[in-house]
């Protein structure tokens, strides 16, 4: 915080399409997609007339006890989206509400079953899932939640698996160890485990880790086997960042509870959602004296605005995926990636799939720089000089645009955040610190 009170803050005014212009006057590519969120662009006159055209109805209704056109629509939509099952839609607004709620709905599954003592969670190693206290616990971001470690309940954690990957070809992959891992410890506790959760296919905080093509269904089947609730946290994947619109149905996985956020709304307003089997649903019904219920809610759950918005979005995205634009602007993204980086002295890696990718920023003589040189912020810094904003994790630069560049867009990103890399490392001043 000392550091981020001692910059000047970079205030922004508009945007439009791919670009953020700040009150000076200042335009920037947004390689972040505003915390990985937007997906047609700023300002997007489809979704902008959605969001009016709602307005002039009601901002916003309560769906406790009552419904709303745009919040039922959006059910029916996610459903149909969704793997043949899913059709139970608890809306909520942000990822980590998404996330506890399947939390919770498996605890009290469990119990409501008459199996109490299924209560612990699993999660993969270096999974992110959120900063409240349940997301927290089943989350494995080190330094970041640790100090909170004492608050949240127990969780075990299996190895993630192996997989490097750019350009759409992959370079390494070994699931072997993770399963293995995963199926012991299942043996040894599935009895006392509700869940599993687990990021499908890349591990957005965790710098970009991928995952093999299978290997999510390997997990789904492991799951099924020990009788284990399998959550799919697709915050982040969803919505055409790896090119299609879910992750689970490209793997044919169908998990038990499905959580979506961030892209939902192509960037706009807060949403989320947490689709669950019917059968778990039916596992609720009762009389009121039974307490059966779920006993959980939000003040905007359901929000008609973001409702309206989020249909849009996902019409506009069906017909990106569906002309190829989607995989031919992925296609592209990877192959000027794996041009400037692939060989680059300062990248120790790249890794890449769909429109997301990280960089791992290494001196060019080996080793790793020490935390306090902070040269992946030094970069972003510089690249924001070029017009350019990223977000770095520690010395990875994760990039993360927003799916409506073009081909000239995405080279403009590449070539930025090269020209960023080679204005500060080669002359970059730090005591070395081998790993």
């Amino acid at each position: 915080m000392q550091e981020y009170w001692a910059q000047p803050p970079l205030v922004i005014a508009s945007g439009r399409g791919g670009w953020l212009t700040d009150t000076e006057g200042r335009e920037y590519l947004d390689g972040n997609a505003s915390i990985w969120t937007n997906v047609h662009g700023h300002n997007d006159p489809d979704l902008n007339a959605a969001l009016q055209r709602q307005l002039g109805k009601v901002a916003h209704a309560t769906m406790l006890g009552l419904a709303h056109e745009p919040g039922a629509m959006l059910a029916a939509e996610l459903a149909d989206l969704a793997p043949e099952g899913l059709g139970r839609v608890f809306f909520s607004d942000n990822g980590a509400g998404a996330v506890e709620i399947a939390l919770k709905m498996s605890f009290q599954y469990w119990q409501l079953a008459g199996k109490p003592e299924k209560r612990g969670a699993i999660g993969l190693a270096g999974g992110y899932h959120g900063d409240t206290f349940g997301t927290m616990s089943v989350g494995d971001s080190g330094f970041f939640h640790e100090r909170f470690r004492a608050w949240g309940f127990p969780a075990d954690h299996f190895p993630a698996p192996v997989c490097r990957e750019w350009a759409g070809v992959v370079q390494t992959a070994d699931t072997s160890a993770s399963l293995e891992a995963l199926e012991a410890l299942l043996i040894e506790k599935a009895d006392r485990i509700a869940c599993l959760i687990l990021e499908p296919s890349v591990q957005g905080a965790a710098g970009m880790r991928l995952q093999p093509p299978g290997f999510v269904g390997a997990v789904a089947a492991l799951c099924r086997k020990h009788e284990v609730h399998l959550i799919l946290d697709e915050v982040f994947v969803a919505f055409g960042r790896l090119g299609s619109m879910l992750v689970c149905t490209e793997e044919g996985v169908t998990p038990d509870f499905l959580c979506l956020a961030k892209g939902l709304t192509g960037g706009y307003l807060p949403l989320a959602a947490t689709l669950a089997r019917e059968e778990i649903f039916e596992a609720f019904l009762g009389t009121y004296e039974s307490r059966r219920a779920f006993f959980h809610g939000h003040t905007f759950t359901g929000n008609p605005l973001a409702a309206a918005v989020a249909l849009e979005n996902i019409r506009k995205l069906r017909l990106l995926i569906a002309d190829g634009t989607l995989a031919a602007r992925a296609t592209c993204f990877g192959r000027l990636l794996a041009a400037a980086f692939a060989d680059h002295p300062h990248v120790g890696e790249l890794r890449q799939r769909g429109l997301t990718a990280a960089i791992d920023l290494v001196p060019a003589d080996g080793g790793i720089y020490p935390v306090a040189a902070r040269a992946g912020w030094q970069v972003c810094m510089k690249a924001r000089e070029h017009g350019l904003l990223l977000r770095p994790l520690g010395d990875s630069l994760l990039i993360v645009p927003p799916l409506c560049l073009s081909e000239t867009e995405l080279g403009e990103l590449v070539s930025r955040t090269l020209r960023a890399i080679n204005d500060i490392l080669p002359t970059f001043q730090y005591h070395a610190q081998r790993s």
